[in-house]
Order: structure tokens, then sequence, then C-alpha cells
């Protein structure tokens, strides 16, 4: 048995009520992007940046931890604020996996079960290439805009 002075390490699992970012994007060639951030996992990998480097009015300037953020294009699907990363963003206390099935092409979410992701199927994350140089379409995403 552990004793503790302060908080436990389960007072802070329970304080984490949204433990979980999901941020969505969509870059200008209607690829979609989305990052889960955990915030109990440290390093560089789990840092939430909001505002791309730019111009301070075109910032989002609401971000608070743990408020959903749905609205970052229009009923026209223009961006509302251009610096910001992710234009839907929402918060969870589970862990939830996204992925493409790749025999049926259906949208599948896991809750809190693990999911290995097939090679060469995917972009990496935002940031680490252009967005011209993402994977080509793999015949079930239809781009219009």
């Amino acid at each position: 048995m552990s004793y503790y002075i302060g908080t436990s390490p389960q007072d802070v699992l329970d304080g984490f009520i949204k433990r979980y970012f999901y941020g969505l994007r969509r870059n200008d060639d209607g690829e979609l992007f989305l990052i889960r951030i955990d915030q109990l996992r440290g390093g560089d990998d789990n840092i939430i940046v909001i505002n791309d480097l730019g111009v301070g009015e075109d910032n989002y300037p609401d971000f608070e931890e743990g408020i959903d953020f749905l609205s970052g294009v229009d009923e026209n699907h223009d961006i509302v604020y251009p610096n910001l990363r992710y234009q839907q963003f929402k918060w969870d206390g589970r862990n939830l996996i996204y992925y493409i099935d790749s025999n049926t092409g259906q949208f599948i979410q896991r809750i809190s079960e693990g999911f290995v992701y097939e090679e060469n199927i995917s972009s990496p994350a935002y940031g680490e290439i252009a967005d011209d140089q993402v994977v080509p379409n793999n015949g079930y995403t239809v781009v219009e805009r």
C-alpha cells in the first residue's frame, strides 16, 4: 500500500474530466487531418498549438481547456479564423480511435480500444510534411470544392 501527502495519482486522473484533445482540420486539397493529444503524457508529441503564426486578428482568441469548438468554418465553408490550426476541436474523457476501414471505406470509431494502422494509407501528422506531399486519394474519398 502506498501513502501520499497531497494529491494522489488517482486524484490527478479524476481531475482530468476531459483528458483527450481531438483536433480536426482540412487542407486546401480537402484532405482531413485528425490529431489526438493525451494530457497525461508528456513530451513534445503532446503539445497543443491552436494558432499558427500570422496576424493577430486572424487568431482564435477564446481557447479554453475542456471547451469544444465546432464553428471554424461558416455556412459558405470559408475559414472563420485563418490562423486557427484546427477548424474543429473537442475534448473527451475517453480514448477515441478513428480510422477508415480499408476494405469497406467506412469511417470507424473505437472507444478505449487500440488499433494498428496499415502502412502507407495516411499522411504524416500536421507540420511533418507539406500538404502537397500527402498520400494520394484512396478511391473512397471524393473531394468537391
